[in-house]
């Protein structure tokens, strides 16, 4: 199809949000709504005092012009009425939303104690994603680890904890289904986590300009029903017994994994 002979309903789909498949990517699309709403009803707002103005005060209505500074009491209390009510309504409530979805839900990591959890470890580099899974042994760093190279294969309804860091460069782990991104960072470890719910296949990018091949660090993402999930892993661990080498660094780049 080209792209002038796209219809109206193409343009509108082209326009909505890729589909959130987490459980939490809701509270993310709230506050983007919340925010977008608001700024444009301000940017109409400032639209209608602009146009209107000038057409009140155009030189055909007003023979005699009036000259003002703007520093009359009404003019400053009708100033500060609409610098608060932005900050109230806009700033400082977006500040609360986010710090109670930060706080309540995205910062509130689950505990491999006493819920099921998987665990990878992200590796960044230009222009590449590499992720690590904890083999039979359940410890991180070891022979039997199941690495995989731009290739993110998770179950559904299960919680999904990353512990990420870059080996050149920052980079920033972005999944648009999911909603959430995250930096990597050289010399650190940042965390996220998620769960998914709708199995299929998605994109993952680098959400940070890092490099001049920045736009090719794409990777996929595989949500599988937990039965497929565990097959995969399952031969992917008898693979990685057999293929895994300690002396190569491009697989052997795990470390121990703190909660």
């Amino acid at each position: 199809m080209g792209l002038f002979n796209m219809n109206v309903s193409s343009w509108w789909e082209l326009s909505m949000p890729p589909k959130d498949i987490s459980t939490h990517g809701h509270l993310i699309d709230h506050l983007w709504n919340y925010t977008t709403i608001l700024c444009v009803f301000y940017f109409l707002l400032v639209c209608i005092g602009l146009f209107g103005f000038s057409f009140l005060y155009s030189r055909k209505r007003n023979k005699t012009p009036y000259y003002t500074y703007g520093n009359k009491k009404k003019h400053l209390l009708i100033t500060a009425i609409i610098g608060a009510a932005v900050f109230l309504t806009i700033d400082l409530n977006i500040t609360r939303i986010a710090n109670n979805d930060l706080l309540n839900v995205f910062w509130k990591f689950p505990d491999p104690k006493t819920e099921k959890v998987i665990r990878v470890e992200v590796m960044a580099q230009q222009w590449m994603w590499s992720f690590r899974y904890a083999g039979p042994d359940n410890e991180f760093g070891t022979h039997d680890d199941v690495v995989t190279n731009n290739d993110l294969r998770v179950p559904v309804n299960t919680k999904i904890v990353f512990h990420l860091t870059s080996k050149d460069v920052i980079h920033s782990f972005f999944v648009p289904n999911v909603r959430l991104k995250v930096d990597t960072i050289p010399g650190r470890v940042t965390r996220v986590w998620w769960d998914v719910n709708v199995p299929g296949v998605y994109d993952i990018a680098c959400a940070e300009m890092c490099g001049t091949n920045h736009y090719l660090m794409k990777a996929q993402l595989t949500v599988y029903t937990q039965e497929d999930f565990n097959r995969w892993l399952a031969t992917s661990e008898q693979i990685a017994l057999t293929t895994n080498d300690p002396d190569d660094k491009n697989l052997a780049w795990g470390w121990k994994w703190e909660n």
